[in-house]
């Protein structure tokens, strides 16, 4: 008897020994939610809880095969494409998802924490603008993530360039953007999230003291498994942020640098009803 499967993520991403970021991070959250996580790597970290010291990029020809053999075995829900490590790799995946148009891509690029790619990273920055962006259903980065981004095709501001930057994503094909660490209170954190008609909801919660590793993670990862689960944007989006709250609620120490977000946390409430 054929049993009915959870929905399938292809993620495609970093290795990270702590399991905090990467593939480690979003096969956690994907189980969360339900979802069964696909992996394709694309580089492997060497780093700990305080920090990423080196990265070792994987040959796009094996990211490719990765992700060809997967996908002629299984169907999948959706993709998520997080630290891409080359423009090779950014090419690549790319050429992958254009053969699925009709599965959603959420796309989180931008990990502050990883290793500075040197003079490679304004290209494969624009590599992305010119050959992801167009086909991501729903983009996520910082608002200072957002606004190096923007300085591929404009000069550095001063100004308050937030707006425009994104509606200037949205423009290039992106269907939503999701905006993180919005002005806002500075006992608060703001996220918005705008598509083609401007800001769809703008949300504020309480800011969780302490130093967190895999915060962003786990809400492109969230994020992906809820529209998998058949989510619509918006609603997506707000469940995604509850979740990563309280998993930073529940981060734990396990070892001398940041806080690692515990993505298990419901399954150690045995008072929860969820």
């Amino acid at each position: 008897m054929q049993n009915q499967t959870s929905p399938l993520i292809l993620t495609f991403g970093v290795a990270d020994p702590v399991g905090a970021v990467g593939i480690q991070a979003d096969l956690a959250s994907f189980a969360a939610m339900g979802c069964h996580g696909l992996s394709v790597i694309t580089a492997i970290l060497i780093g700990d809880t305080a920090r990423m010291d080196d990265m070792q990029v994987i040959d796009a020809d094996w990211v490719a095969d990765q992700a060809r053999v997967v996908l002629e075995d299984m169907p999948v829900a959706a993709f998520k494409v997080g630290v891409v490590g080359s423009i090779e790799i950014v090419s690549v995946i790319a050429e992958i998802v254009s053969d699925y148009p009709d599965i959603p891509l959420i796309l989180d690029p931008f990990t502050s924490a990883m290793p500075d790619q040197g003079l490679d990273s304004e290209d494969m920055l624009v590599a992305m603008r010119e050959l992801l962006i167009p086909q991501t259903t729903i983009l996520l980065a910082s608002a200072v993530e957002l606004a190096r981004f923007a300085e591929t095709w404009r000069e550095p501001s001063t100004e308050d360039t937030l707006s425009v930057d994104a509606i200037r994503v949205i423009d290039m094909g992106c269907e939503y953007l999701f905006v993180t660490g919005t002005p806002c209170d500075v006992h608060d954190v703001a996220n918005t999230l705008f598509n083609e008609s401007g800001v769809v909801r703008h949300d504020n919660w309480q800011r969780i003291s302490g130093s967190f590793s895999g915060a962003g993670t786990t809400l492109s990862a969230t994020i992906a498994a809820m529209l998998a689960n058949g989510l619509d944007v918006p609603e997506a989006v707000l469940e995604a942020q509850e979740f990563t709250i309280a998993a930073i609620a529940g981060a734990q120490r396990l070892g001398m640098g940041k806080l690692v977000l515990d993505r298990y946390f419901w399954a150690r409430e045995p008072d929860s009803n969820h």
